[in-house]
This record gives C-alpha cells, sequence and structure tokens, in this order.
C-alpha cells in the first residue's frame, strides 16, 4: 500500500457566512510522509482537517487527493478514497470490546474475513496491549491504551491518507510518547501518509518529515524538519502569540 498525496490550493472556510477561519490556506502533504501542523490555538489547525475530510466545506479553493479534487464529497466518500480520520475526541463505542471496536472500524472489510483478521493480527503484532485486552470493554482501558485504540480502529481498514487531531491531547509526557511510538510504527509498517495537527510540538517534530506552522488561519511558515527544528518553531509561535505574525 503506498501513501495519498494531499493538496490544499488556496482553501478558505468557517463556520459562520462571512468568518474564514481558513484563509488561503496552501499545502501538501507528500506520500508515505508525516506532516505536522503545528501553531497556537485557534490557529485553525483542527478545521484545516474537518476541510479535508469533508466535515466543513470551503467556501474557496480546492482539497486535491491523488489529483483528484475532493472538496465537495461528502466524508463517507472521503472515506471511500482512503482517508480515515482520528479526532480530538475518541471515536470509541465505551461498551464494546476492544476487538468489537477494531471489527467496526473495519467494516469495509467485512465481506473479506481473512484480509480483516489479517489485519487484527498485524495490529495486535504491533501493539500487544490491545491484543491483551482485546476482550475488555473500551472504558476499561487506559487513556494511552484508548488514544491508541483509537488510532488502530481507523487503521485497520488500511487508509493511504491518516488525519490525527491532537492524538495525545490531557495525557500525561509518559502515554504521550506511547501513543507517539504506536502511531510511528503504524506509520511506517503501512506507508500511509498521516497529516497531524498538534499542541506537542517538541513530539510532533521528532516524528513529521514536513512541518507546517499555521496562525489565524494562515499558513505562516513550512519545510522539511531538519529545516524547522524546534528552537525556530518556538520563536515563530512567540512572534505569532506576539501578533508579530499578522
Amino acid at each position: 500500500m503506498s501513501g495519498a498525496h494531499l493538496v490544499l490550493r488556496e482553501v478558505s472556510a468557517g463556520y459562520q457566512p462571512g468568518i474564514d477561519v481558513l484563509r488561503e490556506v496552501g499545502l501538501e502533504s507528500a506520500p508515505g510522509q508525516v506532516t505536522a501542523v503545528v501553531g497556537p490555538n485557534g490557529a485553525g489547525k483542527s478545521t484545516l482537517l474537518k476541510a479535508v475530510f469533508g466535515f466543513l466545506r470551503p467556501r474557496a479553493g480546492e482539497v486535491v487527493l491523488d489529483g483528484r479534487p475532493i472538496h465537495l464529497l461528502q466524508p463517507h466518500q472521503v472515506k471511500g478514497l482512503g482517508v480515515a480520520y482520528v479526532p480530538q475526541g475518541l471515536n470509541l463505542f465505551p461498551q464494546l470490546t476492544v476487538e468489537e471496536n477494531l471489527r467496526l472500524g473495519g467494516w469495509t472489510l467485512r465481506r473479506d474475513r481473512g484480509r480483516l483478521r489479517d489485519q487484527l493480527d498485524r495490529l495486535y503484532e504491533l501493539f500487544p496491549a490491545l491484543r491483551d485486552h482485546r476482550r475488555r470493554p473500551a472504558h476499561e482501558l487506559s487513556g494511552g491504551q484508548a488514544r491508541m485504540l483509537a488510532v488502530a480502529k481507523e487503521m485497520i481498514s488500511e487508509p493511504r491518507l491518516l488525519l490525527v487531531d491532537e492524538p495525545t491531547a490531557g495525557l500525561s509526557p509518559a502515554l504521550s510518547a506511547q501513543v507517539y511510538e504506536f502511531l510511528v510504527a503504524v506509520q511506517r509498517s503501512s506507508g500511509t501518509s498521516v497529516l497531524l495537527v498538534d499542541q506537542q510540538i517538541q513530539e510532533a517534530l521528532e516524528i513529521a518529515d514536513q512541518v507546517i506552522l499555521m496562525d489565524l488561519g494562515r499558513v505562516r511558515a513550512r519545510g522539511p524538519r531538519q529545516d524547522m527544528p524546534l528552537e525556530r518553531v518556538r520563536a515563530l509561535i512567540q512572534e505569532c502569540l506576539k501578533g508579530l505574525g499578522s
């Protein structure tokens, strides 16, 4: 499986008429790479993911996946093209077991039981804790385990592009590290492209191939990780917070 190529061209979008949260955003997420989108609160990072997945229709511009415009599609149609979305809140069924949640995530594979079984085995191999707790209800998992299950639930359908919104929000540093390790392991084993929105700047930079800094709905800086070291990104965010980036 190869990762998808995502391009946004001059995308403007918002939740109220006449008020754009995203303002002429242009960016690219290359196949098989992790693209981290960072920036201060209110920068439009989560809104960006919603515009890509079809929850929010752009007022202007276009979202292009592997050369195909997708910004007029509904979320289920975008998902059908191989895009998966892990929201900031846990998108789990708390009363169902770990394996039942995973099987629901793989509903597109339900007619190919062998392939679904192979995907379950692969994910259990990547993260033995999911296998060990596969019969437990999701609400009994720790915060870190629940986040991993949320990612695994989307990965079981073999997406070519994974959208991830704040995967470690509210977690301790130790649990956050486990989630990042799991995300990297899944991405490397599958070749999936990842568009990651995160407030944990240092951790996001450690796993990113490309870094995009947003502020007030615009892209303020971008580049490969080696050109966007932690010190530079922090300095740029401080400029944004002081109003120097407007």
